[in-house]
């Protein structure tokens, strides 16, 4: 296959696995990030006009209530990460052009489809003392497909993405993607490339990012003082489960119409911190739900107050879920990227290949201590259709030229009807 002057020769298969796991890690003590966190360019990053990483900011928040809304309902557990999934349609946006990269960037609110802005609010982010945030990306990609250079610049520079060629094909590689992984994750994200359907000969592309996030609650909960106590469930019935208790704790809390919002801050200057929103009593979680966006969200936020809780009572738990997000992009107004034919990702590759489907995985607990999170957002690209296989046997009699190819004169021309002569 012709590699075009500007492009770099990577993968070789008719199908692309692009994933970014973005893990957030909030939990107990101080701790070195796992790994080695991704470099961004700060040259490439830092010129930017004040605000710029906090216009970012609200297109992630903004974003990620529209997600929310198409896939929670209030009856079941759900948690999505909207860092994680920012990072990877950004990545997809990057490699995008024509009306695939104007979708995309309509639903994450973004008019350049290389938004250096994204890196620059990555940077602000981890500019911090009171927790510990690092970021890590990898791209790892099967031997001989040509990806454009100007697109992995773009991830290196941007994301701090490292590029490695491998065989995907491989169990070898599978493993070297889990440890990467966990590694990367303190161990909360593992078995990925099973996940992504790894070791498989048809892919071709892998796009890895962890962000990892420890912190713990400025004021703890005293273990000693968390029982067993009653959790009423959306079809009325109550379960027992741990419950933690707080008395007289000042907290920024605001009453909205149909909802309370009360924050419990991270750290020694409470920068991170959790918003618990709860129903008032007659309404129900899905209502809350379905009445919430970003807009709301930012309104209760700058409501809050400080205000004495005289008893703060929050069960502990642990929770999984797994979510299926290429109907609810396409909902969001998605539809170039996931149709053979129309989506253009010229600009990531001269392949030109079309988004299959997106995945997310999601982690989280709280416990007396803090928080602990991770999440894993992955999406398949394929090149094209795998095609049927060519055969070209010659079992019958058959006609033959001998030419000149530059001229285009024919020598001989002839007839097989028997080859024994």
């Amino acid at each position: 296959m012709h590699t075009p002057r500007h492009a770099a020769t990577l993968p070789t298969r008719a199908c692309a696995v692009l994933v970014t796991a973005a893990m957030l890690l909030a939990g107990c003590g101080t701790a070195e990030p796992p790994g080695d966190a991704a470099r961004i360019d700060a040259r490439l990053v830092a010129e930017l006009a004040p605000g710029d990483a906090e216009a970012v900011g609200r297109a992630v928040n903004d974003f990620a209530f529209d997600l929310f809304g198409e896939v929670a309902g209030g009856e079941r557990n759900t948690v999505v990460a909207p860092l994680s999934m920012t990072v990877l349609v950004a990545m997809l946006l990057a490699g995008a052009g024509g009306d695939t990269a104007t979708e995309i960037g309509g639903v994450l609110r973004l008019g350049d489809r290389r938004d250096v802005r994204v890196g620059a609010l990555l940077r602000r982010l981890a500019d911090t003392d009171e927790v510990t945030l690092s970021v890590a990306d990898s791209l790892w990609a099967d031997r001989g497909r040509p990806f454009e250079e100007e697109y992995l610049t773009f991830l290196r520079r941007t994301f701090g993405a490292t590029v490695e060629e491998a065989d995907l094909g491989s169990p070898d590689t599978a493993e070297k993607i889990d440890a990467w992984a966990a590694e990367h994750t303190d161990g909360l994200i593992d078995d990925i490339a099973t996940d992504l359907g790894l070791p498989d000969p048809a892919a071709v592309l892998v796009l890895l990012n962890a962000v990892y996030f420890l912190a713990e609650w400025t004021t703890r909960f005293d273990p000693a003082r968390t029982r067993p106590a009653p959790f009423t469930l959306p079809g009325g019935e109550t379960a027992e489960v741990p419950t933690m208790h707080l008395t007289g704790e000042t907290f920024g809390h605001t009453q909205r119409d149909g909802y309370r919002m009360l924050r419990l801050p991270y750290g020694d200057d409470g920068r991170y911190g959790m918003e618990i929103m709860l129903p008032d009593p007659g309404n129900t979680l899905e209502g809350l739900v379905g009445s919430l966006d970003a807009a709301e969200w930012r309104a209760a936020v700058g409501s809050l107050t400080g205000q004495t809780v005289d008893e703060l009572v929050l069960p502990r738990f642990e929770l999984r879920w797994t979510g299926e997000l290429t109907e609810p992009l396409r909902r969001l107004g998605v539809s170039a990227a996931f149709t053979p034919g129309r989506a253009d990702f010229r600009p990531m590759s001269p392949a030109a290949p079309w988004l299959e489907t997106v995945v997310h995985k999601t982690y989280l607990r709280v416990d007396e201590r803090g928080t602990e999170a991770a999440a894993v957002s992955g999406g398949v690209m394929a090149v094209s259709a795998r095609l049927a296989e060519t055969v070209f046997r010659v079992d019958r009699p058959f006609a033959f030229t001998i030419s000149d190819q530059q001229t285009g004169t024919i020598l001989f021309l002839g007839a097989v009807t028997d080859p024994r002569g």
